[in-house]
C-alpha cells in the first residue's frame, strides 16, 4: 500500500531533448562551470537539438487533477509523454507511487499500462469493427481477463460515462461526444491508480466540450483518479483543476491552485492567459479576507465561507440590501431591483 503523503507521481529534474547524441550533449551542458538549466538548454539549441523539456520538476498529489496548459509547442504533451513513458525521456527521475520508472524494462512499462495507467487523447482510435461494449472491453481481453468478468466491467463504466443503450452501436453511429465518452470508458475499465488525458475534448464544438467537462468533473468526484490533463484552454484548466502548471518553451513558469494564477500570475505570459478571465468565478474569499485575527462581527452576517468564490460571496452580501427604485427616462420611478437581482444576472452558474 503506498502512503498518501507519497506523490502519486514526482517529476524531478526532467529533460526531453530531441537529436542524435542528445544524452552526451546535455551532460556536457550540464557539466559546464557554472552551468544553469538556462544556459544549457542555449547551448543545446545552438548545436541543432531541440530541448522540448526542460529540467522539469512538480509532484502530483494522491488523488489530484492536475493540469499542464501551454500554447502549442510549449512542450506539455511532450511532458505528459515523458510521465507516461511513451518516450524515455533523456534524463531526470519519474516516479509512479514512488518507483522510478526511467529506465524500466519493456516488461514492467507494460504492466503499469495495463493495470494502474489509463491514457486518453485527442484522436482516441476507436476500433471500427467493434462495438462500444468491444471497445471498452479491450483493454481488459489484451491483459487475459475472463469473458465475463470483462464484460461486467464494460458495461459498469459504460453506464458511469453514460453511454447505457449504446453497448451494441459502432463507432460510426455515434456522435464526436459519444465517441469521446467510449475513449474515456476504454481508459477506465483496468480501473487505473492514475490517469493522464492530453487535450481529449479539443477537437468537441463548445457546447459538447461544456457537456463533458461537467461529466469528467461527476465521474473524477466518483473515482478521485489521480489525474494528469492536458489543455491550452485556460477556462477549461480553471474549471477542471486543483492546480495548473503552465508551461512556455519547454519549461514551467508557474505552477499553483486557480486563484493563484488567476490573480498572482509570475509574469506578462501567464499574465495574458488569464487576461480576460473573470476572477470573481475563480478566486476565492479566503485570497482576500483579512486574517488579523480579529473574529468580531459586524450588524449583519451573510454566511460568507472561505471557500466561496468571489462572485457568490458579493450575491451573499447584496442579499442584506434593500431594493432600490428604477427610473425612465422622464426621471419617474417605474420599478424596483434587488441588488442581489443584479449580481445574480452577471453570475455564469457553477459547475
Amino acid at each position: 500500500m503506498t502512503s498518501d503523503e507519497t506523490p502519486a507521481i514526482a517529476c524531478r529534474n526532467l529533460w526531453q531533448v530531441f537529436g542524435e547524441g542528445a544524452k552526451t550533449a546535455l551532460g556536457e551542458a550540464l557539466a559546464r562551470p557554472e552551468a544553469t538549466p538556462e544556459t544549457a538548454a542555449q547551448a543545446l539549441h545552438e548545436a541543432g537539438f531541440m530541448p522540448a523539456v526542460q529540467n522539469a520538476s512538480f509532484d502530483v498529489r494522491q488523488g489530484e487533477l492536475f493540469v499542464i496548459m501551454g500554447l502549442s509547442g510549449s512542450g506539455k504533451s511532450t511532458l505528459v509523454r515523458c510521465i507516461s513513458q511513451l518516450l524515455p525521456g533523456t534524463d531526470g527521475e519519474i516516479r509512479i507511487d514512488g518507483e522510478n520508472v526511467m529506465g524500466a524494462s519493456k516488461k514492467r512499462l507494460t504492466d503499469l499500462r495495463r493495470n494502474r495507467l489509463g491514457m486518453v487523447f485527442q484522436h482516441f482510435g476507436l476500433f471500427p469493427h467493434m462495438t462500444v461494449a468491444e471497445n471498452v472491453a479491450y483493454p481488459l481481453k489484451a491483459k487475459g481477463t475472463g469473458k465475463a468478468e470483462r464484460t461486467a466491467r464494460a458495461q459498469d463504466v459504460i453506464s458511469l460515462v453514460g453511454l447505457d443503450g449504446r453497448e451494441g452501436s459502432f463507432p460510426r453511429e455515434l456522435s464526436g461526444g459519444q465517441r469521446q465518452r467510449v475513449g474515456i470508458a476504454r481508459s477506465l475499465a483496468v480501473n487505473p491508480d492514475i490517469w493522464f488525458l492530453d487535450e481529449p475534448f479539443s477537437a468537441l464544438d463548445p457546447l459538447i466540450r461544456r457537456q463533458l467537462q461537467d461529466e469528467f468533473l461527476r465521474i473524477q468526484a466518483t473515482l478521485k483518479k489521480s489525474i494528469v490533463f492536458i489543455t491550452h484552454d485556460i477556462a477549461e484548466a480553471l474549471k477542471l483543476a486543483d492546480r495548473i502548471a503552465i508551461m512556455r518553451d519547454g519549461k514551467i513558469v508557474q505552477i499553483g491552485t486557480p486563484t493563484e494564477i488567476v490573480l498572482h500570475p509570475v509574469d506578462d505570459y501567464v499574465r495574458e492567459f488569464s487576461k480576460d478571465v473573470a476572477k470573481g468565478q475563480h478566486a476565492r474569499v479566503a485570497s482576500v479576507m483579512q486574517t488579523d485575527g480579529s473574529t468580531g462581527l459586524g450588524p449583519d452576517d451573510p454566511g460568507l465561507t472561505t471557500s466561496m468564490t468571489l462572485d457568490l460571496a458579493l450575491a451573499h452580501c447584496m442579499k442584506l440590501y434593500e431594493p432600490v427604485p428604477v427610473r425612465d427616462a422622464t426621471g419617474a420611478i417605474v420599478g424596483t431591483v434587488q441588488p442581489s437581482d443584479l449580481v445574480a444576472a452577471l453570475q455564469v452558474e457553477e459547475s
